[in-house]
């Protein structure tokens, strides 16, 4: 359904990851807008771990991340309300084809007590004072404290009720939609796990980056150049050159398998297969490239 969905409305979409572990399930792409997707029934069953690999990834690739489910806790998500999972936006699968399909963006999210929606805080103190009233007016008006209606004009969200209210108040829109599709996510400061990597990789003045549970172990960055790297033995790591390669494909970026028992390289689709042996007579990150590219 997710994937019918991002083609109707345009995007270019990876292969499904029919592999585990796998920390998303596929990626679209469209201008430019990128997103990397984890599909469940149930979003409460998204952990700690594939979250930090969607923000990595998401970060790296200049990408949105998010999840699309159907229930959370016993309760089925609702149309047209964005859910929070470790950091992350959650929504339905009507959702996203309102967002993407129809371009209608949501206004409501969930938050622990119930639904809310972003307000302008800076345009409420704007009218407010247009109004000549005070703080103490409006909290009297709206049957709340001066400290919330400060709080209000700070950016804190409200609900929609009380959002309406100050709407026909002040005869001024004031509600914020959310646009799932630019979000940025700010992953937690955690350590990143070790990359378990060829130490050639860093001497060729390569940066690499750890993912926990995606397709590709790791991140490997060269200038203005993203390489999604496998490594290990043929048997473990090549039936994954195939899905590396189309990811890779549909994010503009490179892909390789580094592969411990073998001594050649070829490819296999868009994925450079290189034994680990090889990446000793490469002198730099250039000439790795330059491979990729051939």
């Amino acid at each position: 359904m997710v994937i019918s969905i991002l083609l109707l409305a345009g995007y270019e979409v990876s292969e499904r990851c029919n592999m585990r572990p796998r920390s998303f399930d596929v990626v679209a792409t469209k201008a430019d807008v990128m997103m990397i997707i984890k599909v469940v029934s149930h979003i409460d069953t998204v952990g700690s771990d594939i979250a930090w690999d969607l923000n990595q990834i998401a970060r790296h690739l200049g990408a949105t991340p998010l999840i699309v489910g159907e229930r959370a806790r016993d309760a089925e998500l609702e149309r047209g309300v964005v859910y929070l999972r470790y950091g992350l936006f959650a929504t339905n699968p009507a959702t996203l084809y309102d967002c993407c399909v129809e371009g209608v963006a949501p206004i409501v999210y969930a938050s622990p007590g119930g639904l809310y929606v972003k307000i302008k805080g800076d345009l409420i103190r704007e009218r407010r004072e247009q109004f000549r009233m005070s703080l103490g007016d409006l909290a009297s008006l709206l049957g709340v404290s001066r400290r919330t209606i400060s709080k209000y004009e700070s950016g804190m969200g409200t609900t929609l009720d009380v959002a309406i209210r100050l709407e026909e108040l002040f005869d001024t829109p004031l509600v914020e939609s959310i646009d799932i599709l630019k979000y940025r996510s700010h992953p937690e400061q955690v350590p990143e796990p070790r990359a378990v990597m060829p130490a050639d990789l860093e001497r060729m003045g390569m940066e690499v980056h750890a993912m926990r549970r995606a397709p590709f172990q790791a991140l490997a960055l060269f200038e203005n150049h993203t390489i999604l790297t496998a490594y290990g033995t043929a048997q473990k790591v090549v039936r994954r050159a195939s899905l590396i390669g189309n990811i890779s494909q549909i994010t503009k970026t490179h892909a390789m398998c580094v592969i411990t028992d073998y001594k050649k390289r070829k490819k296999i689709g868009k994925t450079l297969v290189i034994g680990e042996e090889s990446l000793h007579s490469l002198e730099d990150g250039s000439e790795l490239i330059d491979l990729m590219i051939e």
